[in-house]
This record gives C-alpha cells, structure tokens and sequence, in this order.
C-alpha cells in the first residue's frame, strides 16, 4: 500500500512530496496533464516561500534562476518603498516564473524518491478506516493510507469529498494571456506607464522571444471560466481600455481570472487533505496565491509523516486546519480588499489615496509588506512569549546560520544554555548548542517548520511541549 497519494503536481504538491520524502513516507503523485504546461501563471516568490526553500538547501538552486526584487509596491501596487527592519535574512522578493519552479521542485521531489505520474487523471475515491482507495481515468485502482488534493481551484477530490467551499463569487474579471505584438518595445512600455496611472489591471509585460504577458480587464464575467476567451477578445479589450490593440497575434496561452473568493470549510475529511488552490481561492493581487500553497504544504508534510510514521501525538495532524485556515481567511480578505483598491470608480480611488498616503508610515508599511509576504503569520499557541507561534528568522550562529541546521526536516532546539536535553526525543528533534548575538533568549524550541513552540531555560517546563509537538518520549 502507498503511504500517501498526492494529487496534482503543481508546486503545492510537489512541495508536500518532497517533504513527506523527508521522513521516508512512500509517496505517490498523480497529475492528470501529460506534460508540464509552459505558460507561466505566476512570477515570483515572496520572503516567506524563499525561507522555505532556504529551510530545505534548495534556494541557492532557486536564486540561480531568479533576480531579487525589492519588497515594495506589492500591497494593491501601491508605491512604497521597501520598509525598513523586516525580521527576515531574505528582505526581497525572488522573480522566477512559475515554469521554472514547478520543474526544480520536480526535481528537488524526484531526488529525495517520489514518484510522479503524469498523464494519470484521478475520477473516483472512497475511504475507510483504513485508507483511501482511487480511482483513475484508466481505470486503474490505487490505495494509500491517505489522499492530499493540491489538484487547484477546481479541484475534483474536493468535489467528490462533498465538502462545502462558500465564499464570494466573481465580479469582475480579467483576461490574461501570452502572446507576440506588432509595435516597438519603446510604444508598448509608453502606452503601458499611461493607461497604468489609472487602470491597474492592465499591463503588458515582456517574456522574450517577442511574447508578452497581458492582462487586460474583461467585459464583464463570463459564465463559464473553463472557456478560453479568444484573441479577438483581448484585441477588443485592449482597444477598450489602452486604445490600441499592439497589433497582438501568435497567441501561445489565452485565459481569464476573476476575483472570487472562497474557501473550503475544512481541510480535512477523514484520511484526505486539502491544501493550496484546492482548499482556496482568492484573486492575484499581490502574487499570494503559489506562495500560499508551498506554506501549506510545509506546515502538512511533517504532520502528515508523523502520522504514517506512528509518533503523531494527538491533535498534531488536526492542527493543520487549525492553523492553516486562519491564514487563507487573512489571504482573501487582503486580496479582496487590494481588488477594490483596483477599482476605477470614485470611492474606491478615494480609498486609495488614503491608503496612499497611510502608507507612508513606516509602521503600516511594514504591516502590509509582512501581510503579503507572509512573515507576520503567528499560529495560535496560546499565551506566552512573543516568538511563540512565529516563525523563527534565519539567525546567525557561532557555527553558521540557522537555517543551514533544518535541512533534514527535524524538530530542532536551540539552546544557548547548554543545560538542556531532548533525551528520548533525538530520533525527532535536533539538540544544538551554539549562540546567536540575535537572539535575547537562553532557548527555542522549533518545529520542522521553523515555527517556535517553546522559550525558556527549565528542563521541566520544556518536557511538556517536546510531548504536544514530537509525540512520546522514547527509552
């Protein structure tokens, strides 16, 4: 029996693939597209997402591929300047095209020993107590203990789970395509710094090879998004909204998004799982939405193994709704409220003057910047120290960084006291001893995801989390 069955690789599931690879879960991925699509959906990834990567060792693979951005501007493009003493060792934002690193977390997956299957179209499941039993378009039958949907917005093992997915629906809507233009570079960039000084949903961006991204706001909503809008449609639209249509042909990839938002009431039902587009969907607005899914996953895959592995304590895996969810509610309300700071209708054009202008205080700024870029995610863990819940920076150590010690995918303390122990927990959790000059406290304990779950210096009181988080003492 596999242990876990992921569906969809798209870089949700392939985050969650190589984590589960971590803890030598058998893993499975089913993607039902024979081949890696080459149009980009998305451009970046924001601090957060680059402090996973640099969690795991893959990010120096990353930055080979991508130019550092300055963390500016993402809040509704919003001109801001990047805001000073962000808590991160990463204080940029890493443009890749999505294209790029869907195939180096392929790779990172496939190295560590997971199977992908393309071409394999999930259609039917059912569970017991047991595990989950799947269902192919061949007419293959799979089992595993447990099923992940990181299948997107439309997800089918959503669909088939029957589990609510309320929210809002679209209101307006936007085409978005890659295509080759007839005009100079030079007219395209004037004609685009023009029309942007009021109509934010448009932009024509170039890819190389003479392709363009363009975006471009809709007629209206279309009723069914699953049909491509046409070349026509964006000639006419881009007449419309820019006075020109750039002479567009050659279209390689034509699409459209609205700003709908939803998400799903749980992630979990039974042995099968949610995560990224299939547990929500919000609209673009400042490039959460990849992102989002890659966290997803790394809060997951260490729970998920757990509970293969049998050390899971109670609640552990539960705690992924728990946590997770909160966070996507966040992701929609910020996006929602960036869509009505796009608007061209005077009262949201007044509201963002005034936002305009809020952010010029450096504290708003850097609320807004930690928002989208996700560094100022704290889970719920109660009362106590200000780092509980957060995750902990790259911070500088006697023998290194940080985050070149997590690699593994371990629990791990930090303890700068040198009096502490993880005695009946070293199969889980790391114990180092070292000092950091940027850390004020004589000790942390951190989860495989970097996020802290105790502070403190008492070998009694550290017992209790080490129990809550890593399951029973051994030995």
């Amino acid at each position: 029996m596999i242990d876990v069955i992921v569906a969809g690789g798209g870089p949700t599931g392939l985050m969650l693939a190589a984590e589960l690879r971590l803890h030598g879960v058998r893993v499975l991925v089913l993607e039902k597209d024979p081949e890696p699509p080459r149009y980009v959906r998305a451009l970046g990834l924001h601090v957060r997402s680059i402090e996973v990567l640099a969690q795991r060792g893959l990010l120096d693979r990353f930055l080979a591929h991508g130019r550092q951005h300055p963390v500016a501007g993402f809040f509704a493009g919003i001109t801001a300047p990047a805001p000073d003493g962000l808590d991160t060792t990463h204080p940029y934002v890493l443009g890749i095209p999505q294209t790029v690193t869907d195939r180096l977390l392929a790779e990172r997956a496939v190295e560590v020993g997971t199977e992908i299957r393309r071409g394999s179209e999930l259609v039917e499941l059912s569970q017991d107590d047991h595990g989950v039993t799947v269902g192919l378009a061949d007419g293959t039958v799979l089992r595993s203990r447990w099923l992940v949907g990181c299948d997107g917005g439309r997800s089918t093992v959503r669909k088939l789970l029957g589990v609510g997915f309320p929210g809002e629906p679209s209101r307006v809507e936007t085409l978005l395509g890659e295509m080759e233009v007839a005009v100079p570079p030079e007219e395209v960039a004037a004609v685009v710094a023009e029309v942007r000084q009021t109509q934010k949903r448009f932009g024509l961006g170039p890819l190389g090879d003479g392709v363009y991204r363009v975006v471009v706001p809709a007629e209206g909503v279309s009723g069914d998004r699953t049909v491509a809008p046409t070349l026509a449609e964006f000639r006419r639209q881009l007449r419309v909204v820019a006075g020109t249509d750039f002479g567009v042909h050659s279209p390689r990839w034509l699409s459209r998004f609205g700003d709908a938002t939803r998400l799903v009431e749980r992630y979990r039902t039974g042995r099968v799982l949610l995560a990224g587009d299939a547990a929500h969907v919000h609209p673009p607005t400042g490039g959460q939405g990849l992102n989002l899914g890659i966290q997803d996953a790394f809060n997951l895959g260490w729970k998920l193994a757990a509970e293969v592995d049998g050390w899971a304590p109670a609640g552990l895996l539960d705690s992924y709704h728990t946590e997770r969810h909160p966070v996507a509610a966040d992701v929609l309300d910020n996006t929602r409220a960036q869509m009505e700071l796009l608007s061209t209708e005077p009262g949201p054009r007044a509201v963002r003057r005034l936002v305009s202008e809020l952010v010029r205080f450096p504290d708003v700024n850097r609320y807004l910047t930690e928002k989208i870029t996700a560094i100022g995610v704290r889970y719920d863990l109660g009362e106590g120290h200000d780092l509980l819940g957060r995750r902990l920076r790259d911070v500088r150590l006697g023998r290194g960084r940080l985050y070149g010690l997590m690699h593994g995918g371990r629990g791990l303390l930090l303890d700068q006291t040198g009096r502490l122990s993880v005695a009946g927990w070293a199969d889980r959790v790391d114990h180092v001893v070292d000092v950091s000059d940027e850390l004020d406290v004589p000790a942390v304990l951190l989860r495989p995801d970097g996020h802290v779950v105790w502070v403190g210096d008492d070998q009694q009181e550290l017992s209790g989390p080490l129990s809550a988080w890593f399951g029973a003492a051994v030995g």
